[in-house]
């Protein structure tokens, strides 16, 4: 993972935890065959997709309300 990708996304992201699980979940998503929605280089690594995704909008957090 690249540092500065991890930087900025973290400014989308504000909470660790929650960049990390999204993050996470991404990665899980790309190795099990789904398509990157951004264009890719083959020096990426899908950790490095996913931080991109983040950064240019193609994946945001949404926010349940609190259940009851």
């Amino acid at each position: 993972m690249k540092t500065d990708l991890v930087e900025k996304a973290s400014e989308i992201v504000t909470d660790p935890l929650v960049l990390v699980n999204i993050v996470s979940q991404r990665v899980r998503q790309l190795n099990s065959g789904r398509s990157p929605l951004i264009p890719t280089r083959p020096s990426m690594g899908v950790a490095d997709i996913a931080l991109q995704e983040i950064i240019e909008g193609k994946i945001k957090v949404i926010e349940k309300a609190a259940e009851a």
